[in-house]
């Protein structure tokens, strides 16, 4: 699996060379916001296609709810999924742009631990202001992000290897640094993470927040048409005049700074910081960004996608361990759901690419007319 196969699915394939023309031709297809169709030709195909995810996270919550009235369908219950899931879904979103660009990122989740045990580390055993610790545990994820830069951009070796590398001895070296659960971490963060609004934890809305700025950024900036084109094709994408090392490299820093960030709201929710929690999130992590690849703009990562995504993969987990299957259950089902996702965003990228082929015919050379530079 390399960063080829990423952009595969992340959006249509492309001829690797294009002419100008059939390149400047591709880009402003692809520029086009996902829209929904007029009401007076909808496409109920479609509409199952781009909402399936989220029909079946109804029909989930009504099973268990029938089946589990008194424990699954409560108010704490529904609390507890839509606070406790916050942090993936943040960690789930730094994934979604390098993905976009056809780039993989393993670090993330060693980022999110060394960002963890950096803020307990530092404010606790230090006595630095939380404020200081937060900002030098971000930092220390962009440093990490701009290492994988290097290594990837300069030195030519692939991303997946290069972030599989530094996620590993990142986890190490944040044992390291403090190999023991340490509690007593700043009130101030404690409350801003875990207050309530409406009976949910405010971490909650920190990341629905950032699902907004995601999709808006991905559906009506030029720089998320641009990322969304450089995993297309890269050539293409130089020949249309966009830099593409610098959007490469741009989306690793982010991928960085998220990773940094859901570990300080971690540190938040727990109130300590725990060196062993990190790896728990990398799997569930890409588990939801392909799930999400699936939903609402079927064959491209895309935010809303991934936060439908998330709470589908945790109410089926919470679910079943509400059943009695607690233990075991989780590492089989997003394991699954992983292997079950990267399939069925494959065949959505695909099936995504065969109309905008259609539509490119259409749009530019007529109904029975096929044009330059889209790959089959």
């Amino acid at each position: 699996m390399g960063t080829q196969g990423s952009a595969e699915r992340s959006a249509p394939s492309v001829d690797p060379s294009p002419t100008p023309s059939s390149a400047r031709g591709a880009l402003s297809r692809l520029a086009r916001p996902s829209r929904l169709p007029a009401l007076s030709r909808i496409d109920f195909a479609d509409l199952a296609n781009r909402y399936g995810l989220l029909f079946a996270l109804g029909l989930l919550i009504a099973v268990f709810s029938a089946i589990l009235p008194t424990t699954f369908f409560t108010a704490i219950n529904f609390q507890t999924i839509l606070g406790s899931q916050a942090v993936l879904v943040v960690l789930t979103l730094g994934l979604l742009i390098p993905l976009t660009a056809g780039e993989f990122d393993l670090s993330i989740a060693g980022v999110l631990t060394l960002s963890t045990v950096l803020v307990g580390y530092l404010n606790v055993d230090y006595g630095w202001p939380i404020g200081l610790a937060v900002v030098t545990a971000l930092c220390a994820g962009v440093f990490v992000a701009l290492v994988n830069v290097f290594f990837v951009l300069v030195i030519g070796i692939e991303s997946i290897v290069v972030t599989l590398g530094t996620g590993t001895l990142l986890v190490g070296a944040s044992l390291g640094i403090n190999n023991i659960t340490i509690g007593g971490i700043s009130q101030n963060l404690v409350n801003a993470a875990r207050d309530e609004l409406f009976g949910i934890q405010l971490v909650f809305y920190y990341g629905l927040a950032l699902v907004v700025l995601i999709w808006y950024m991905f559906e009506y900036t030029p720089l998320g048409r641009y990322l969304y084109f450089v995993g297309a094709g890269r050539e293409v994408a130089r020949l249309s005049g966009i830099r593409v090392d610098a959007i490469r490299a741009g989306s690793l820093v982010a991928s960085g700074f998220m990773g940094a960030l859901a570990g300080v709201l971690l540190a938040g929710v727990l109130g300590a910081s725990d060196p062993n929690v990190g790896g728990s999130y990398l799997l569930p992590a890409f588990a939801g960004a392909f799930l999400g690849a699936t939903a609402i703009v079927p064959g491209r990562f895309n935010a809303w996608g991934s936060f439908v995504a998330v709470y589908f993969l945790v109410t089926g987990i919470t679910g079943l361990e509400l059943l009695g299957l607690s233990g075991w259950i989780e590492q089989v089902f997003y394991g699954g759901s992983l292997v079950l996702a990267v399939a069925l965003a494959r065949l959505a990228a695909k099936r995504r690419r065969a109309v905008d082929e259609e539509s490119a015919a259409t749009d530019v050379h007529g109904p029975d007319q096929s044009i330059g530079g889209i790959g089959g």
